[in-house]
């Protein structure tokens, strides 16, 4: 909590950044106290969550610099924030008078090093822009998650995000080459830009998945990698519903073989008749892969696929064409969200999603305990299933995908009644298995709760970074380490 008036917050903010550069607007305020998490009041307009201060929009290291040093002397909270498209709570404003950090203002691309093969820029630079710019000139990034059309490289980083790709290309973590972060003392740190170290622990990993908590990101500098679609091959395989552990086991065998497509996905048959449905018959779940690369990989990539799968009996091969329509149109931008809003508010029925991870020999297990029992236990459900979407050589995720009708529920009501007891049924069912509540939406504040069951002995480490870095408790408290009442 501020140890100065809301009013002093302000006036404060306005010398540092000039008035500008300081939002107090009353409706700008309720829309930056939530993130997507809370979606239904979000829809209707209700804000639960304490009213932020300000939202400032920084432009450089040493503005945010000298926001934080005034926020740590003042024990003010900070949330930072790029692209607002995160769906964990991590955005929400937990205590009264926080200032929100929109670093979305610093969107420059600094540096194209196409020798090295690495791009540098700055945090508010949205990836779809960056991205559709590195092709045209042959070279991507690697990373595509579903959120493309709304992330920024800073809050992408902070959480730990994963693209669509990451079987080939890795999960951001892989990509990141370089850093430059402020902590809340003011101290700005930049970590080079080398291929490797061996100089004590890899400290990227300090500020690469943060969630906001320790430090705020203003610099990213990422690998590249040649991008060439024209050679891009599409495999699919549906089997009975009944089948999905099988197809677990095809997922692994892929792995396990040493192929590296750029995408393994294993839809169950709820979940995929909503991607599917104009060819896909009911009760079946679909088994997909893409490979992608130089011209003389991608056919070996298919035909390795394609020979472990012929010794499964219950697989039947579909028409790549399918795959590849489908693979089109996977993203999810302002329009799609904005349609999805009317839709919620004229149906009263809402889609969400929990992912989580876990090895080959717990994830069904996994999958399949948390499904039944948030059929058992929760009311009005609608749909109840998943797909797995990021795989290893020791394991997969799981993307729990559920919706619901909201019946006799105030706004304020539905996040208790429905959306927080789906979490916990499939975070009680993961712990209990082995596996990881989360696999790359961050904790935020919604699965903060189980933080202690999730790291065990280990949370000694995170309590102690967090202690270390954050010593006034001033940056997004709440987040990875729960508020404690």
């Amino acid at each position: 909590m501020a140890i100065i008036s809301r009013e002093q917050i302000v006036e404060g903010l306005v010398d540092i950044l000039g008035k500008d550069q300081v939002v107090t607007d009353e409706q700008v305020l309720k829309e930056s106290s939530i993130d997507r998490y809370r979606k239904y009041e979000q829809v209707c307009e209700v804000y639960t969550q304490p009213i932020p201060a300000a939202v400032v929009y920084v432009r450089s290291a040493e503005e945010v610099s000298e926001v934080l040093k005034f926020a740590n002397d003042n024990e003010i909270n900070i949330v930072p924030r790029t692209g607002h498209s995160a769906i964990e709570g991590g955005l929400e404003t937990a205590l009264k008078d926080s200032v929100v950090i929109d670093g979305s203002t610093m969107n420059k691309v600094i540096k194209v090093d196409e020798y090295n093969m690495q791009v540098t820029c700055q945090c508010g630079v949205p990836l779809q822009e960056l991205d559709d710019m590195l092709r045209e000139r042959g070279l991507t990034t690697g990373h595509s998650p579903q959120s493309k059309p709304l992330a920024q490289m800073g809050g992408l980083v902070a959480t730990r995000s994963i693209g669509q790709f990451s079987t080939l290309y890795g999960g951001i973590e892989d990509m990141i080459v370089g850093l430059e972060a402020v902590f809340p003392n003011g101290k700005i740190c930049r970590i080079k830009n080398v291929p490797r170290r061996a100089a004590g622990p890899d400290i990227r990993h300090i500020i690469c998945g943060n969630e906001g908590a320790l430090c705020f990101i203003t610099e990213v500098t990422l690998k590249l990698f040649k991008w060439q679609p024209e050679n891009n091959r599409y495999i699919g395989y549906k089997l009975d519903d009944e089948h999905m552990k099988l197809g677990f086991d095809c997922l692994r065998e892929v792995m396990v073989a040493g192929y590296k497509p750029s995408f393994a996905r294993l839809y169950d048959a709820a979940d995929a008749q909503q991607h599917f449905s104009s060819w896909l018959e009911e009760g079946k779940a679909i088994l997909i892969w893409m490979a992608e690369g130089p011209a003389n990989i991608t056919p070996a990539i298919e035909e390795g696929i394609k020979d472990l799968m012929s010794k499964h009996p219950e697989l039947e091969e579909v028409d790549p064409k399918l795959i590849e329509k489908w693979y089109g149109g996977l993203n999810w931008g302002p329009e799609q969200i904005a349609e999805e809003k009317e839709e919620i508010k004229a149906t009263q029925n809402i889609g969400i999603t929990t992912e989580v991870s876990g090895n080959w020999d717990n994830i069904y297990e996994i999958y399949k305990t948390a499904c039944d029992r948030i059929m058992e236990e929760v009311p009005d459900m609608t749909l109840m299933g998943g797909h797995s979407s990021h795989s290893y050589i020791n394991g997969t995720n799981m993307y729990f995908v559920y919706y619901y009708n909201i019946v006799d529920c105030a706004p304020e009501e539905e996040i208790n009644k429905y959306h927080d007891r789906i979490n916990q049924i499939i975070c009680e069912q993961v712990i209990k298995y082995g596996g990881s509540i989360v696999h790359h939406h961050g904790l935020g504040k919604a699965r903060a709760r189980y933080v202690t069951e999730e790291y065990g002995s280990s949370y000694y480490m995170l309590k102690t970074l967090k202690q270390a870095f954050d010593p006034n408790g001033v940056m997004n408290m709440g987040t990875l380490i729960p508020l404690r009442k």
